[in-house]
């Protein structure tokens, strides 16, 4: 019993004697007991060492393999008893550790249900599973004579302090840990990139080293900061789009599995955050998960919203804490990759000078036997009677023969003589004797050679691990930079927005008020009111703007392409001015004045305009005094587009009577500049990437896939393109598509010439054969081929064709089978260059620029947003 526990004792004994308020102090317990554990669970549990890459318990499962190991399966319940020998844990703990391993697919053979890391099942009992080491383990982690051994903890047992390992393994396998008071997470590197990495070490070159993990998904490790804490790496599934209805999901996030994965997906679904009619899980080798959606749901925003608000991405922080020398330590994996090829090239230095000192072992003997045998020095020792005289006789015989030896001759030695037996000394053959000598001689150069160039070995012993075990082991991550997702933009709109106009309310709950537009929880909305005043609020179910409400909507954070029309009076008797303006970035809740400010301004017309349109007004004054013009027409085509701030112009010191619409307008903003970022394969209108033109509302983008799949689309900055895009430009209606194909069922190439008949049908254009395949696709106006032939057997290859592809085929539709380009064998089919066209120029249309008011002195920020097909909203006051 130690002083706490007697303390305690003596209490309970006599407590008469004891205050009844007495406080009894913890503090040698805390700093004792408590101290001894953290550094138990960090010593001996939670943190892989550096040296080997192994935790007690893995270290301690490797030493039992391998005492087991005869070549054949063990049950893992009969190796995690044979671990409970130097592990004082129970059974489960252990066995939970060695599927881990297992699971892993690099260190264990294994046999039996393992259990499933894409469908998070577990493994069997382990009494129905078996295992045994890998050749790769074989070879890299074990090596008895350069291990340093210690005994287990009941003194029974010797146990490795660490195994000898010659391969990064703690970056191959990564490792994860709580421990008390610090936590690691390394993450798992690739096999061949992990090589190829100790290869730029040991020469010195730079190298960087990214996470690969096994279930493979699309990875982002612009911040990874090489695996130290702070960092962190975005993985995201593989979602494509099956058709029009169905999206899926062929690669899911690191410690997901598909179970949860849908789990997040149906919870998802029921907040209304996106919209699914069912999920099909076919995952078994590979993941599998069909997403149907409901008709008329876009696939590519779906997309955008499963990585938004599901767990098909996620974020993982690593951090490198590792145990060197008994004490914790943050690194990152870089170090953590030097510190092994380090430890690798020591390791093989130690093995090579055991194997040479063996091996001058074995020449050393080798020449003494052949002295004692070839010289017949066994005769001498017939006549001895005593052992001492034995010896002292081979010795004395000896000595003539020993001057090229390279070490003195020991009574070790001599004893080792004495044992020859009789048989072998009897078949003793020179001739192979002296060939056995000179191929030790070579092994001893050869090793020699080895220690003087230890790391041109190591590099060797490298490559030939990368050789014997690489295959297969290409990276399964996909490195990507990620664009970021604007929720508001993806999120489905379930919910009802309402307002009360002549009350000022605005609201979800106001369901027995005006209909405005469906939203979601996490939008925006903007108010104008009629006395010129401006809020953008967040959506609730009731919020009070301010009496007479004229427009209500959704709030695009940038949206420069939205333009508002007003006309107002300017305060009680004022002048009235007109102006155009859009509101690209707000404070919430701010209430902002579109007028002067002056008392009893009024809004006399309002409309809102999400592609910029400018209508002409009819402007009508009451009759007072001797005004003589009483009715013109203003159109705001003829305004700037300017900042809220701005006080516009004057139409007129006079009273209004009212304001009419005469003629909608059409949208005078600029074409849009659209480019495509191949870096994170999305749309963009900030300068990145290929600029794909200057797209107007019905201007349409043109994509073909290396299916043979070919539709258009409205530019959208939610689109998503698949990895086989062959095509992807602004969309000429008259411009044909040249294609050349092999049609599978005939097996010829074939050429044809089509127009897209329907934009919004996306649509194959060549056969559904097996082997048929896309060969050339090209959009220029009159493109031209080159074919070479295959040569025939003893004739002459044909020379190469020319394909003027426009006076070859005429256009036809987009099912026609085309003409057979030749009945020859093709070797190889190019484009050259194509021949000269002139493409008529559209009539030219008169436009006008966004004003930024942050360069006039305004805080808007005017990053243009792809246009709506929405009608501007008008409002009349009398």
């Amino acid at each position: 019993m130690d002083e706490h526990e007697e303390g305690l004792g003596e209490a309970q004994q006599h407590p008469e004697e004891q205050p009844q308020d007495s406080l009894v102090k913890v503090t040698g317990m805390y700093k004792d007991w408590f101290l001894d554990y953290a550094s138990y669970v960090i010593l001996e549990r939670a943190v892989p060492s550096v040296e080997d890459g192994f935790k007690p318990v893995q270290r301690r499962i490797m030493h039992s393999l391998k005492e087991l190991d005869d070549g054949r399966y063990n049950k893992v319940a009969n190796v995690v008893g044979h671990t409970m020998q130097y592990h004082p844990h129970g059974d489960a703990s252990i066995a939970d550790a060695m599927v881990q391993i297992g699971q892993k697919d690099l260190l264990i053979d294994t046999q039996g249900n393992w259990g499933n890391i894409l469908t998070g099942d577990r493994a069997a009992a382990s009494r129905y599973i078996e295992a045994r080491l890998s050749k790769f383990a074989l070879e890299v982690v074990f090596s008895p004579k350069v291990t340093d051994w210690q005994l287990s903890y009941d003194g029974r047992k010797k146990e490795p302090i660490h195994l000898p390992v010659k391969f990064p393994l703690l970056l191959a396998q990564g490792a994860e840990g709580i421990a008390v008071g610090l936590s690691t997470k390394i993450m798992p590197h690739n096999f061949i990139e992990l090589i190829d990495a100790s290869i730029k070490c040991l020469k010195g070159q730079k190298f960087v080293i990214y996470p690969d993990f096994p279930t493979s998904g699309i990875i982002d490790v612009s911040n990874y900061n090489d695996g130290m804490r702070g960092g962190k790496v975005r993985v995201r599934a593989l979602i494509e789009q099956l058709d029009k209805n169905k999206l899926v999901i062929k690669e899911i996030p690191y410690n997901t599995d598909t179970g949860s994965l849908i789990e997040s997906i149906l919870k998802a679904n029921e907040k209304g955050k996106l919209k699914v009619k069912k999920i099909e899980d076919n995952t078994a080798a590979s993941v599998e998960i069909i997403v149907h959606l409901p008709n008329g749901i876009s696939p590519d925003k779906t997309i955008d919203a499963l990585y938004a608000f599901t767990s098909c991405e996620s974020s993982i922080s690593p951090l490198g804490c590792i145990i060197e020398d008994n004490k914790p330590e943050f690194i990152g994996v870089s170090e953590m990759l030097r510190r092994s090829t380090d430890n690798t090239l020591a390791l093989l230095k130690a093995e090579l000078e055991i194997q040479l000192k063996e091996l001058e072992e074995q020449w050393h003997f080798s020449s003494l036997e052949r002295i004692f045998i070839e010289n017949r020095i066994y005769r001498d020792i017939e006549e001895e009677e005593t052992w001492e005289g034995v010896i002292s006789a081979i010795d004395k015989g000896l000595k003539p023969h020993i001057g090229h030896l390279k070490r003195a001759v020991t009574e070790e030695d001599i004893v080792r003589l004495t044992e020859i037996r009789i048989k072998r000394i009897s078949k003793f053959d020179l001739d192979k004797a002296q060939q056995h000598l000179e191929s030790l001689e070579e092994r001893i150069a050869e090793v020699k050679h080895h220690l003087a160039h230890l790391v041109e070995f190591a590099i060797d012993y490298f490559k030939n691990l990368k050789a014997k075990y690489g295959k297969g082991r290409e990276r399964k991550s996909e490195i990507r930079i990620f664009d970021n997702i604007d929720t508001t933009k993806v999120v489905m709109r379930n919910t009802k927005l309402y307002v009360n106009r002549a009350e000022g309310f605005v609201g979800t709950s106001l369901k027995k008020d005006e209909y405005v537009a469906d939203c979601s929880d996490i939008d925006d909305i903007i108010v104008f009111t009629e006395d010129g005043k401006m809020m953008v609020t967040k959506v609730d179910s009731k919020t009070f703007i301010g009496k007479n409400i004229i427009h209500v909507a959704v709030f695009k954070k940038k949206d420069a392409r939205t333009i508002y029309n007003m006309v107002y009076k300017d305060g009680k008797g004022g002048a009235t001015y007109i102006k155009r303006f859009n509101v690209t970035s707000v404070t919430r809740d701010k209430m902002y004045d579109l007028t002067t400010g002056k008392a009893q301004s009024k809004v006399l017309y309002f409309t809102a305009n999400p592609n910029g349109e400018a209508e002409i007004i009819t402007v009508m004054l009451r009759q007072v005094g001797s005004v003589k013009k009483l009715k013109w027409d203003l159109d705001f085509a003829d305004l700037l587009i300017k900042g809220r701030g701005a006080k516009g112009n004057i139409v007129t010191k006079y009273a209004v009577k009212r304001i009419e619409l005469k003629e909608k307008g059409v949208s005078t903003l600029k074409p849009r500049k659209i480019w495509f970022d191949e870096v994170v394969r999305r749309l963009n209108v900030d300068g990145r990437g290929e600029l794909l033109g200057e797209f107007r509302g019905e201007d349409r983008l043109l994509i073909i896939t290396q299916k043979g799949v070919v539709k258009t689309e409205v530019p959208d900055m939610a689109l998503h393109f698949d990895a086989d895009m062959l095509v992807l430009e602004k969309w000429n209606p008259k411009k044909p598509i040249s294609v050349i194909y092999y049609e599978g069922a005939k097996e010829r190439y074939y050429i044809k010439r089509f127009l897209i008949e329907n934009p919004q049908r996306e649509e194959s254009f060549i056969t559904d054969h097996a082997k048929t395949f896309l060969e050339l696709v090209s959009t220029d106006w009159r493109p031209v081929a080159e074919i070479s032939f295959v040569k025939p057997r003893g004739k002459e290859a044909k020379p190469n064709q020319e394909i003027d592809m426009e006076q070859f085929i005429s256009i036809k539709g987009i099912k026609a089978l085309g003409n057979q380009l030749t009945a020859d064998k093709v070797k190889n089919i190019d484009f050259k260059d194509s021949l000269p066209y002139e493409e008529p120029q559209p009539e030219a249309v008169e436009e006008i620029e966004v004003v930024d008011e942050q360069k006039v002195g305004g805080n808007d920020d005017n990053k243009p947003e792809p246009p709506t097909e929405d009608d501007g909203q008008a409002t009349l006051f009398d």
